[in-house]
């Protein structure tokens, strides 16, 4: 049996070594506040193609997605539908096979969420909203695309924002599959919008001739969302 002194010597040397870890930890918090810190002022002095700064105003730059929350819809990819209709000539469900069999986009972009923090150079793996808009044969008065998910959430974007080349229905992140927390196993991402209108467990896609404003919409947030016109609430 080991004496008073060893013991008190053991405890000395475990309390020591846990100080030492949780300055480690802080100090390395506090790196990575000042290495986002000068990220996002990088960023804000960085122009998009289209002229305006890459960093949208009030938000800040984070080095992971962050999980927002919401409901979380069935994850397993075997149980995925994918239901396109409303608008179109030729509506139809897609499994996850199917849909990885589609023209697969890899896009690295920038996100932004209305809670104010953006992921830069963010790495999606999916199929554009406007292959499987072409598929359904797209009627022309379709003025909006709603995206539907897990519970009857909802999110509205005008057609010609829906259906540009960087909105997709993905399924990977970081070359990974979607993890839960961020929509697996599939999700919307419409990159230059706020982030609740890339709707997480996705089910569907609607065309609609009339706008429905959805979930957040209808409780005080913004109708269109764009972050650098801060379009956060209504």
């Amino acid at each position: 049996m080991a004496s008073r002194d060893e013991r008190q010597g053991t405890q000395r040397r475990q309390f020591l070594g846990e100080l030492v870890a949780g300055s480690m930890v802080v100090a390395l918090g506090s790196l990575c506040v000042v290495a986002c810190d000068e990220r996002s002022a990088r960023a804000r002095k960085e122009k998009r193609s289209d002229g305006r700064p890459r960093l949208p105003p009030g938000q800040h730059v984070i080095e992971r997605l962050r999980p927002m929350g919401g409901d979380v819809g069935d994850v397993d990819p075997r149980n995925f539908r994918l239901t396109v209709h409303g608008e179109v000539d030729a509506p139809f469900v897609l499994d996850f096979a199917e849909l990885s069999k589609m023209p697969q986009v890899e896009q690295t972009c920038d996100v932004h969420c209305v809670t104010k923090w953006s992921m830069l150079d963010a790495r999606f793996t999916g199929v554009r909203v406007a292959d499987l808009a072409a598929r359904a044969k797209l009627r022309k008065r379709a003025r909006v695309v709603i995206f539907e998910a897990a519970y009857g959430y909802t999110s509205n974007v005008p057609i010609d924002e829906a259906l540009q080349p960087t909105v997709l229905v993905v399924h990977r992140h970081q070359g990974e599959p979607l993890a839960t927390p961020h929509g697996a196993p599939v999700r919307a991402l419409v990159p230059d919008l706020y982030f609740w209108k890339s709707a997480k467990w996705l089910t569907g896609i609607r065309f609609s001739d009339v706008d429905e404003p959805g979930f957040w919409e209808t409780r005080g947030y913004h109708n269109h969302a764009d972050p650098w016109n801060e379009e956060r609430n209504s």
